[in-house]
Order: C-alpha cells, then sequence, then structure tokens
C-alpha cells in the first residue's frame, strides 16, 4: 500500500514539473499597444477616440465616395483579414475598417460591453464621427452579426449589405477552434491569461479554412500577437458571455437592402445551411457558396471573393448625385 502511494506521488511530481514547464515555455504576458503597432498599425492605420475608446482604423481610397464599403471582421480577428479585399476595392471605392471592441489594437470596451445592440451602436458612431450618412456595409461571422444588427437598428445608415459566413442566427458547429472553446472554460480561461502556446491559435486558425495549409506562418503571427494586446483575452470571455446568437432574429425579414451573402461549403463553425436561412429569411438577397473554402472565404481566397462583391456592387450602384 505504501508503494502504491509513492509511486501515484512520484507520477503527480512528474505531472505538475511537466506543467511548470509547459507553463514556462508557453508564457505570454499581455502587450502595450505602443509596441504591437510597431509591426500592426503602420500607414494607413490611425487610432480615433470613438465611444470611449482609441479605437485602431483604416480609411483609404477615394473621400469623394458617398457610400464608403464598411468592412467588419469577426471573433479574434481584426482589420488586417480584409487585406487583400482593400487592395481590390481602394482603387475605385472609399474602404473603412477597423479593430472591433475587445479585439485588435482596440482592445477592450471600458464598459465591458459586448451585446450585439452596443456593437451596433459603435458602428454607427464611427460612421458619425467620419460623417458617412449612408454604407454598404460587410462582415465575416460576429462581423456579419454586427452588419446587419446595424442594418436592423440604423436601416437609414446602410445601402447593401454583404454577410460573409456570418453568425446571429443560433447555430450548431460541426467543429469549434480550440481556442474559442478554451476561452469559455473557467479554468483554462485563467490559465490562458498569461499563458498562450502558439500551436493552439495556428490549429484554431487552420480549423477556419477549408484548406489548412494556406495557414502561414505570418497570419498565425498576426492572430497570435495581437490576441496578447492588453484586455483582449477577458474581452474574449465576455464576449462569448454576451454576444448570443438569436438576438434580433425576428428582426431579419425587416432588411430590404440589397444582400448578398457569400459561404464556404467547408465551414465547420457555421455550416452553409444558416447561409441558406439568411437567404430565406432576406428578401432582397443572394446567396453565392464556394465549394472549397472555409469560415474565412475573404480572407482565404480574397482574389475570388472580392470579384462577387464587385459584381454585385456594379449591379445595385450607388446614386452618387
Amino acid at each position: 500500500m505504501f508503494g502504491l502511494l509513492k509511486y501515484f506521488l512520484y507520477l503527480l511530481l512528474v505531472l505538475l514539473a511537466c506543467l511548470a514547464i509547459f507553463i514556462y515555455l508557453n508564457q505570454a504576458p499581455d502587450k502595450s499597444v505602443a509596441e504591437l503597432s510597431q509591426r500592426w498599425a503602420q500607414p494607413p492605420s490611425q487610432f480615433i477616440n470613438i465611444a470611449g475608446m482609441n479605437i485602431h482604423l483604416r480609411d483609404e481610397g477615394s473621400k469623394s465616395d458617398l457610400e464608403p464599403i464598411v468592412l467588419i471582421h469577426g471573433t479574434s480577428a481584426s482589420l488586417h483579414t480584409w487585406d487583400g479585399w482593400v487592395d481590390a476595392l481602394k482603387g475605385q471605392r472609399r474602404v473603412i475598417r477597423f479593430d472591433l471592441p475587445g479585439f485588435g489594437l482596440t482592445g477592450p470596451d471600458p464598459d465591458n460591453n459586448y451585446s450585439i445592440e452596443h456593437y451596433a451602436d459603435v458602428v454607427a458612431a464611427v460612421l458619425d464621427e467620419l460623417k458617412i450618412q449612408k454604407c454598404v456595409l460587410a462582415g465575416n461571422s460576429l462581423g456579419g452579426y454586427v452588419s446587419w444588427a446595424t442594418a436592423v437598428r440604423y436601416p437609414q445608415r446602410v445601402s447593401k449589405l454583404v454577410l460573409v459566413d456570418s453568425s446571429g442566427y443560433p447555430f450548431e458547429p460541426e467543429s469549434v477552434p480550440l481556442a474559442f472553446t478554451l476561452s469559455q472554460n473557467p479554468l483554462t480561461s485563467v490559465l490562458l491569461k498569461n499563458v498562450l502556446p502558439k500551436s493552439l491559435v495556428a490549429r484554431s486558425v487552420k480549423n477556419v479554412y477549408g484548406n489548412p495549409d494556406l495557414v502561414s506562418d505570418e497570419l498565425v503571427d498576426r492572430y497570435y500577437e495581437l490576441s496578447l494586446r492588453q484586455g483582449n483575452r477577458d474581452a474574449l470571455k465576455a464576449r462569448f458571455n454576451q454576444t448570443l446568437p438569436g438576438l434580433l432574429v425576428d428582426k431579419i425579414n425587416t432588411i430590404d437592402v440589397p444582400t448578398l451573402i457569400i459561404w464556404g461549403a467547408k465551414d465547420k463553425l457555421i455550416p452553409p445551411k444558416y447561409g441558406t436561412q439568411f437567404n430565406h429569411d432576406i428578401a432582397n438577397s443572394e446567396l453565392v457558396v464556394f465549394d472549397e473554402l472555409g469560415h474565412v472565404p475573404h480572407e482565404e481566397d480574397p482574389q475570388s471573393t472580392v470579384l462577387i462583391v464587385k459584381q454585385f456592387l456594379q449591379e445595385h450602384k450607388p446614386d452618387q448625385s
């Protein structure tokens, strides 16, 4: 009996030693905005004080465009996710993108408010600050939810919608990025406050790609480093608790602006059937499915997906008079 107890104590010590080594090797303390900005806020980035936050924003293209395109990223992403689309659009249109509260370089909301209504209010506040009366609003995942919620709450501010693998309906994922799961667990979320293996981030990003081989080291670096922005890890947990799917869904059928719905057929987080649901519930909408792409088709294949956006915008030209 004594020998068995010694064995279990030895095993426990080994496990504790392994855990200590793991924590030591994967320490990831918060980083300041100043430190991260050296790499991730190069021109044309700017910081604008809106809704009590220094919002990280990029405003590119022709300022004479009366209906700019505003791009809203998803959970744990940043404005950089739209680089490919912006490169293709800014020659003809004004394109604005910013880091949502809780993510990127914008960081936490001062009131810890991550309700979908508040996110929509922040979009409206950005439009007010930039003196934009009406815009084309495009968003991916959480950003899609924010986009259509803004169209519901501020219909006069949105001329067209582009929803890219949008959330909003209560959904049943086929697979969830591991980092999302761990951030919602009370024990592991405490551990991840100061520990974050880059391999965990890489695995989570690959989970949302149709072709994981397209996930580069630089892409992983971006997701990893921006998650370390001071306060972002706590904000992620709060966002999952507060930005709940299902809110405002009874208002989706009130959206009457031209709407383009883009979906990746290999999306395991929000399966394609939800794209079909949006297409059914928004009368003036069209659905385009990309067979080989995943949850972030705009990032995985910006060239192919932005062509569909350009065609949509050409068919629904704004009144610039």
